[in-house]
């Protein structure tokens, strides 16, 4: 493990000279309150190593051995948003194995499923939750976080290969750059909006103002433990006492029996705060108002929808990377710039005439179609894929881990 600024900067000088550099990070999102990024991983010929962000210790070196190259990583999003946010480091260029498998047609995309369908390598995954905060690192631990980045390179050479020999690189490298453009930007809070958690739309007026103040104190006192804000009191617990109070007054609220009596008496504070709010003060519901389709709209979208199940079909891929269903309808509307949104190659799909003739894949001696494999089929309830639909830009959790990495 790199703990030393002299270790960090022949490691640097060492990342500056390799040809190429696979990275990956870890967090501590579920043990501690703010996340931040408590372990680096990269690759380069010969050579796996785990960097300790949590010392005492200047990443500058790196940061700057890193803009010479184009950074390999799976599934990135979560990863540019760490290191944006916690480092204020954004790559020049990246390659995603996640979106080279996507583009490529498999339905999983998992690191472990994409190593072993690719690399025939199987990874012992039994760290995905553990605490990454916690110094010394167990053994097991380390090298669950080297396994991460120890094949990146060998994975992402063999996919680079299949997406240009499928005309697919560009598409790729499209993507990539989205996801650097949307990721790496920083965080930014409405407070108008950020304590709306699930359930506040059933709450009236008054248990809106009760259920920010609730959110309000359970941010300061998860800081303040430094534990996840669900770890203190869950979403449900809020938006229960918020409507408890606000329909039947202080009284009639049921504190869950686990609280602290101090976390008790800080709930019952925040409660009185907010029945207090005047009713002219009281936030009010978030009402969308969305413009009806008109019947034109509504045909297009659904020729839309045809266009581009049959382009996701000739091409085996899953027909929500092209555009997912809201973006159909986005698109169908009249004077809607959700066009402009959409990747180059999407466009081009989008806005050619379908595949009159669409081709059989022919199978593999492994069972794979032309190199893509998979394709995942449409969820008859909701026409659309089950697989994750394409928004590279989404705001990242660390749950990506468990279901993209592994």
């Amino acid at each position: 493990m790199i703990e030393t600024g002299s270790e960090l900067r022949e490691l640097a000088a060492r990342v500056a000279a390799a040809p190429w550099v696979g990275i990956d990070t870890e967090a501590d999102s579920l043990h501690s309150y703010p996340e931040k990024m408590c372990l680096l991983q990269l690759a380069i010929p010969g050579e796996v190593q785990l960097v300790d962000p949590l010392a005492d210790v200047h990443l500058e070196p790196l940061w700057e051995a890193f803009d010479r190259h184009e950074l390999i990583l799976h599934a990135a999003d979560y990863d540019l948003h760490l290191l944006y946010n916690g480092h204020h480091f954004r790559p020049n260029r990246i390659f995603d194995t996640m979106w080279a498998a996507r583009l490529l047609g498999e339905a999983k995309f998992g690191l472990n499923d994409v190593l072993t369908r690719h690399l025939g390598i199987q990874l012992e995954k039994g760290s995905q939750k553990a605490d990454w905060g916690r110094r010394p690192l167990t053994e097991r631990m380390v090298d669950y976080a080297l396994n991460d980045v120890r094949y990146l390179h060998d994975l992402s050479q063999l996919l680079r290969e299949k997406l240009r020999a499928l005309g697919r690189l560009d598409w790729h490298q499209q993507v990539c750059e989205r996801l650097i453009q949307e990721c790496a930007v920083p965080s930014e809070v409405n407070p108008n909006t950020v304590w709306r958690i699930k359930g506040h739309e059933r709450l009236s007026p008054a248990g809106l103002a009760v259920l920010r103040e609730l959110w309000r104190w359970r941010e300061v006192d998860a800081r303040r433990a430094n534990r996840p804000p669900f770890f203190i009191v869950r979403h449900e617990s809020l938006t229960e006492l918020a409507a408890q109070a606000s329909d039947d007054g202080l009284a009639a609220v049921r504190f869950p029996h686990y609280l602290t009596a101090r976390r008790r008496e800080g709930l019952r504070e925040a409660i009185e705060v907010g029945l207090a709010v005047p009713p002219a003060e009281r936030p009010r519901p978030i009402v969308v108002r969305t413009r009806r389709l008109s019947r034109q709209e509504i045909a297009l979208a659904e020729d839309l929808k045809q266009r581009r199940d049959a382009w996701a079909s000739a091409l085996n891929i899953d027909p929500t990377i092209i555009a997912p269903r809201g973006t159909l309808f986005a698109l169908a509307r009249a004077g809607s710039g959700e066009w402009d949104k959409l990747l180059p190659w999407q466009r081009e799909l989008m806005s050619k005439a379908a595949p009159i003739h669409i081709p059989v894949p022919q199978k593999s001696t492994d069972g794979s179609t032309d190199g893509s494999t998979d394709v995942q089929k449409e969820n008859p309830e909701n026409g659309e894929s089950a697989n994750r639909e394409w928004n590279p830009g989404r705001t990242a959790t660390n749950s990506k881990t468990v279901e993209s990495k592994s």
